[in-house]
């Protein structure tokens, strides 16, 4: 597979690809895709074209790079915030709060994971395909210790992943005033607690 980026190896190329990193999260948030150009990118960066094609061989396998970047600090958020989490109940609930207040800190993934709908669909794709893949591990892992019922885990992991898109949708992206989140979980949760964890009764 073809890198996607070439690496600096050095501070300052370093910091040099954190700015194009950082310029075009800017962009992509502000125009989208298809409007935002390299000239866009490299003049918020403060760095000439030419710099630009020494880390990216064009617009394309940046915003790739800035997809996958947007997985890995998804995934790393969640996985430090359900670490000394002992039940699915805890993860789900605590996994919840922290990805609500992740998304009203970094709103322009939303626009980066969304829009690769229409920048390549196979993109979009295997993002939800590989982040449910995980999550249907750690339902069937419940399951298997009586932590939630016994339900059909891909079903149940997309609707759990539906359900905390919209809602990080509604509560970190359209509202702008800073709701009560511990609020909005506790909510959620009542469903869960009449729903996949509610073991006194079996469907």
């Amino acid at each position: 597979m073809e890198p996607l980026v070439n690496r600096p190896r050095t501070k300052r190329g370093k910091a040099t690809l954190d700015r194009i990193l950082a310029a075009a999260e800017q962009v992509f948030f502000e125009k989208g895709y298809h409007r935002a150009s390299i000239n866009d990118i490299t003049n918020l960066a403060s760095i000439g074209a030419g710099t630009f094609y020494i880390y990216f061989d064009g617009k394309y396998n940046l915003y790739r790079y800035l997809l996958l970047q947007c997985s890995h600090k998804i995934r790393k958020n969640l996985s430090k915030a359900i670490k000394d989490c002992e039940t699915r109940r805890e993860m789900e609930e605590v996994g919840l709060r922290s990805w609500l207040s992740f998304v009203r800190e970094n709103r322009y993934m939303y626009h980066i994971i969304w829009e690769s709908l229409y920048v390549d669909k196979q993109l979009f794709v295997d993002y939800y395909v590989n982040f449910a893949a995980a999550y249907i591990r750690g339902l069937n892992e419940a399951a298997d210790k009586d932590q939630c019922r016994k339900i059909d885990s891909e079903v149940l992991a997309y609707t759990l992943m539906g359900a905390s898109n919209f809602l990080g949708l509604n509560w970190g992206l359209f509202k702008e005033e800073e709701e009560d989140l511990d609020y909005v979980t506790a909510e959620f949760m009542k469903i869960l607690d009449g729903g996949i964890f509610d073991l006194s009764q079996d469907w």
